[in-house]
């Protein structure tokens, strides 16, 4: 339940508290007052667009707030909760709900929820559980099909939306097995080459047989081969001068004469042992070297002529791997995985077979949930029907006939239904979808009618209805007025209205008040009681506040709304 609102430089309104509360809250107000404004700032808190067109001439930003009283807990607590922001609670289950909405001169939008900056989404998500709109465009879109078969579901409760709920998972799980389907048809001949192709890959590189690093390994050999005749001169260059078999002075031998001198004159002081030590070691290791060099040349001698060629030719066919594969990893990687890949792709038959089966079994199931949602559905257009003609009568509508009618129609996630409300206006008459056939004033109390009845299984809290009363008046408006009195007693219900015998009904009257300094207009809103509210419902019969027949009329026709 809306318990305020509050407004500031929105449109022609510069600043404005509007008191709610329960029940039946009728809003008027001279022609551009600013009456549309309050369902503008409402709409602005569910979350609509905001338009930078909206805020005040003069001013930078345009705000609205608002102060809900929402059940403790239920998902719009957890909603508020989830984007950060919380409540006030108020005890007995109860607690308060703030939101709020800003629009600047330039157009960008910034929104509160729970004291809490969010997106402006957030406030959507609320909307539908804290507040229905109606109005004129609402008219228009209950001429749609698929409003009113949105209708007939909100009607028909937990029979239909178990059975839509249903229908709906069948559906999405026959569609995503047909498109998979589709898709594996579709696919089948390229699948077929890629798995040609994927056999052919598998061949080589088995034939091929290479090894992780063998193309790093043959490169390296490749160069060795290539050099070999540099290669062996260095390499025996360095041999014969650390060990010289033909009796020349080599490193061996120097080394080992420096080091018995030093030796024989350790005797005289004892630090050159040490230096004997050392070279005694670098000798071990010029020994060592010699010989590595001496194995290195013998490997060199080994060499073929042809092996160099050898190489090259295993090198020239793990570079067509490379090129293919984009590395020799790659290559090896492909091997390893495409035998699985391979099973896949020759299982394309078998899975065809298999997913055939599926969808035609899936489509068994679709088919009989389809059934039992069109059985649903055709149960609750019975009793709408009769329920809203019931409700007609008491719209200044008695011999009007509403039926609904549930024909097949095109499959969608919505089912096989197409929905028409069609309406006879008198005995006799043709029943017309009320798309074609209804007038204004008859579109708006069917409207009303729908939501009187459906309120009964699909409560809402909070109606508001934006001069849904357009295009009626005299005994019509008075039963509308009525109407909307009834629905307030299980909801509370806002109405935008022009007609005194719709606003005699509130238990709460507000009046969008205009004033005019000569250069700038502003409105602003007062509750009104007593002869305050007698003398505007006498401007709204009349056009003159203060005609003596006007308010006479004016008090009959709040001494009727106080009597209901």
């Amino acid at each position: 339940m809306i318990e305020e609102i509050r407004l500031r430089n929105l449109g022609v309104i510069e600043a404005a508290s509007l008191p709610i509360g329960p029940g039946f809250t009728a809003i008027t107000g001279e022609t551009g007052a600013g009456k549309t404004m309050v369902v503008t700032g409402l709409g602005l808190l569910l979350g609509q667009r905001a338009d930078s067109g909206a805020v005040r001439a003069g001013a930078d930003q345009a705000s609205v707030d608002g102060v809900w009283i929402v059940p403790e807990t239920g998902p719009v607590v957890e909603r508020v909760r989830e984007a950060g922001g919380d409540i006030e609670p108020l005890g007995e289950g109860r607690a308060e709900l703030y939101l709020g909405r800003t629009i600047s001169g330039e157009g960008r939008s910034r929104a509160t929820v729970g004291g809490r900056t969010a997106p402006a989404g957030v406030l959507a998500d609320l909307a539908d559980s804290l507040v229905v709109v109606h109005g004129q465009s609402d008219q228009l879109r209950l001429k749609s099909a698929a409003a009113q078969r949105d209708a007939l579901d909100r009607f028909g409760g937990a029979a239909v939306a178990d059975a839509l709920a249903q229908y709906r998972a069948a559906f999405e799980q026959w569609r995503a097995t047909e498109a998979e389907l589709a898709t594996l048809t579709t696919e089948q001949d390229a699948r077929a080459r890629e798995a040609d192709e994927l056999r052919a890959a598998i061949a080589t590189i088995e034939a091929v047989d290479p090894t992780p690093g063998e193309d790093v390994e043959l490169a390296q050999r490749a160069e060795r081969l290539a050099n070999v005749e540099e290669l062996r001169r260095a390499a025996a260059t360095a041999h014969t001068a650390l060990v010289d078999e033909d009796g020349q002075p080599d490193v061996q031998t120097l080394l080992a004469a420096a080091r018995r001198e030093l030796e024989r004159a350790a005797v005289a002081d004892e630090a050159l042992r040490a230096h004997a030590a050392v070279l005694e070691e670098v000798g071990y290791r010029v020994a060592d070297v010699a010989a590595e060099l001496s194995g290195y040349l013998a490997d060199l001698d080994e060499t073929g002529p042809h092996e160099l060629a050898l190489v090259e030719e295993r090198r020239a066919v793990l570079a067509d791997l490379v090129r293919t594969h984009g590395s020799l990893e790659q290559a090896i990687a492909t091997l390893a995985t495409g035998s699985a890949r391979l099973v896949e792709l020759d299982d394309d038959s078998d899975r065809i077979d298999r997913l055939t089966a599926a969808r035609d079994a899936l489509r068994g199931d679709l088919d009989a949930a389809a059934a039992v949602l069109t059985a649903a559905r055709r149960d609750a257009a019975a009793r709408l029907g009769a329920a809203v003609t019931e409700e007609l009568r008491h719209l200044a509508l008695p011999d009007a006939t509403l039926s609904v009618a549930v024909e097949h129609g095109a499959e969608t996630t919505t089912g096989r239904d197409d929905v028409t409300i069609l309406l006879a206006p008198h005995p006799g008459a043709e029943p017309r979808p009320v798309a074609k056939g209804a007038s204004g004033g008859e579109l708006s109390r069917v409207m009303l009618a729908i939501e009187v009845v459906i309120a009964g299984t699909d409560p809402v809290p909070t109606f508001v209805f934006d001069e849904v009363d357009a295009g009626i008046g005299g005994a019509a408006a008075i039963e509308v007025g009525r109407r909307l009195a009834m629905l307030a007693e299980s909801s509370q219900v806002i109405a935008v209205t022009h007609l005194a015998q719709v606003a005699a009904f509130a238990g709460n009257h507000l009046s969008v008040v205009k004033s005019h300094d000569g250069s700038v207009t502003a409105s602003s809103v007062r509750r009104l009681t007593g002869d305050d509210r007698a003398a505007e419902m006498a401007r709204l019969l009349s056009g003159m506040a203060d005609s003596d027949a006007a308010l006479d009329h004016a008090r009959e026709l709040l001494a009727l709304g106080a009597t209901r």
